[in-house]
């Protein structure tokens, strides 16, 4: 196997492992009941917010904020209800949500 033949299978293995791991947190911590990939439900999509994000500082660390605290008025008139169980996932969820 050609030495970049190798490192595009290595990159695409350790990015679909990420993207498996971060879709699985968003499942374990109940995201998907209000949040899909590409089609609207009670919340924006997780693309939508990753459009809106691109680019802004801190956007990591804000949404990772939003998870655990909360938010309102920046998608919509449904406010995000604080979700405390997922701090410990909130950053990888965020990280992957910008991924997208």
């Amino acid at each position: 196997m050609k030495p970049s033949s190798l490192l595009l299978a290595l990159t695409l293995l350790l990015t679909s492992g990420t993207v498996a791991a971060s879709a699985a947190l968003a499942k374990k911590n109940n995201c998907i009941g209000c949040h899909h990939m590409t089609d609207k439900k009670v919340g924006p999509t997780w693309k939508a917010i990753a459009e809106k994000n691109k680019g802004t500082p801190d956007a990591e660390k804000m949404l990772a904020e939003v998870i655990v605290k909360g938010g309102k008025d920046k998608y919509g008139k449904v406010p995000m209800p604080p979700q405390a169980k997922a701090k410990a996932d909130a950053a990888k969820i965020a990280k992957w949500i910008l991924t997208l």
